[in-house]
This record gives C-alpha cells, sequence and structure tokens, in this order.
C-alpha cells in the first residue's frame, strides 16, 4: 500500500473529502468524520476504525498497533502496511466508511450524495 493506491481507495466511496489536518496527516473524511487518515511523513502509517470484535485479533499481528489516542473507539494503527494484502486493505477501508457512516445522524446523511 502506498499514498496513492490509499488516495485511489478512499476517494472511490461516495461523498468523501480529503483534508490535511493536525501539520502532516492526510484525512479522508465522510460529512466531515475521519474514517481513514494517513501520516505524510515516511514510513506510512495508516490508521482506522474496526469492528470491536476485530479489534483484539488485528492488533495481535505485527505490524498493527492500536491507534494512539483513537484505540479507546476501536481505531487501529497498521505502521507496515505489507502486513495487509490488497483485498484486506479495501475491506478494512470500506469497513472503516461503514462504520462511520452508521454514526451520523439521519439528517445529515439525507443532505449527501449517494452514499450506497
Amino acid at each position: 500500500m502506498n499514498i496513492e493506491e490509499l488516495q485511489f481507495i478512499c476517494k472511490g466511496l461516495p461523498a468523501v473529502t480529503e483534508d490535511i489536518k493536525w501539520g502532516n496527516d492526510l484525512c479522508f473524511c465522510l460529512a466531515g468524520k475521519i474514517f481513514c487518515t494517513a501520516g505524510l511523513v515516511p514510513p506510512l502509517r495508516i490508521a482506522f476504525k474496526v469492528k470491536a470484535e476485530e479489534f483484539d485479533e488485528l492488533t495481535s499481528i505485527t505490524g498493527i498497533i492500536p491507534a494512539p489516542y483513537l484505540a479507546r473507539n476501536k481505531w487501529i494503527l497498521v505502521e507496515d502496511s505489507s502486513v495487509l494484502n490488497k483485498e484486506q486493505w479495501e475491506k478494512y477501508i470500506y469497513q472503516s466508511y461503514a462504520l462511520v457512516k452508521a454514526k451520523l445522524p439521519k439528517k445529515l446523511l439525507k443532505n449527501l450524495p449517494d452514499t450506497k
């Protein structure tokens, strides 16, 4: 996984915006809510939300840790992008998007372009 591949996956989802926050973090958002973030300073480290039941299993993999400051909300930080294959990357990024989308107020969802 590299930054261009990550952008391709994230920006392919409906209503996604891209922003740089905190000086050097590329954030992918839905209605202003972050679902994936990547540090722009090498090495590439990517954080995203996962299902509660997957959190412990994923963080037991070498190269994946609980995301600092966000772990209580079941966010992980992938420090070594090679530990996940392309299909896994897509699955977890799409899933993070869906988890964030599910928490948005219905009123806000109505005003978004088609989000499937």
